[in-house]
């Protein structure tokens, strides 16, 4: 999501010979890119900063303050969207897929119906009766299930794949050519 944002943006006399569009985005990045918010949710980027040129002074402070407008670029992720996204990590307890700019958890639980065993020495997991691996570097289809943005945490994302047209790209192809082969045959 792209959200406008207006705030009041502190300069310090160190900065006043600078241009101050260059100054307050610097400032406005450091603030604000990386941060997670509840409404805002993942802050990925500030841009597009546009700021009064006629500031304000304060009484004992030699900073100057400028009102300023601009836009960030968010990820907000929604409980029950369904997201594309690649395996970065596989634990013991499941594995971690990038969506956008995190990493949601994919517990062994909710990878697939089948009883799933960690091989760590080919660091994958292995459905016992389906034989389907889960291997770092493999795409996925996952549904949001949990969202949590606890203060200090950075927020957390859970993610279930154990459901029709979810999980390992190459597993819904596998599904798709095997009811086209059924249905033709």
């Amino acid at each position: 999501m792209i959200v406008e944002v207006s705030e009041i943006v502190g300069i310090s006399p160190a900065d006043f010979d600078k241009p101050l569009d260059k100054v307050v985005l610097n400032e406005l990045k450091k603030r604000y890119e990386g941060a997670v918010d509840e409404e805002l949710g993942y802050v990925i980027m500030v841009f597009d900063a546009h700021v009064g040129k006629v500031g304000r002074l304060l009484p004992r402070d030699g900073s100057t303050y400028h009102r300023s407008t601009f836009k960030l670029l968010t990820f907000v992720p929604l409980l029950n969207e369904v997201v594309l996204g690649e395996v970065v990590e596989i634990t013991d307890f499941g594995c971690f897929v990038r969506i956008g700019p995190l990493d949601g958890l994919v517990h062994i639980s909710q990878i697939m119906d089948d009883f799933i065993t960690y091989d760590e020495k080919n660091n994958m997991l292995v459905g016992k009766k389906t034989g389907r691996k889960l291997m770092v570097g493999d795409d996925v289809r996952g549904r949001i299930n949990a969202v949590s943005f606890a203060s200090g945490a950075g927020g957390k994302v859970s993610l279930v794949t154990r459901q029709p047209m979810m999980g390992a790209l190459k597993w819904i192809e596998d599904d798709i050519a095997k009811t086209v082969q059924s249905s033709v045959g």
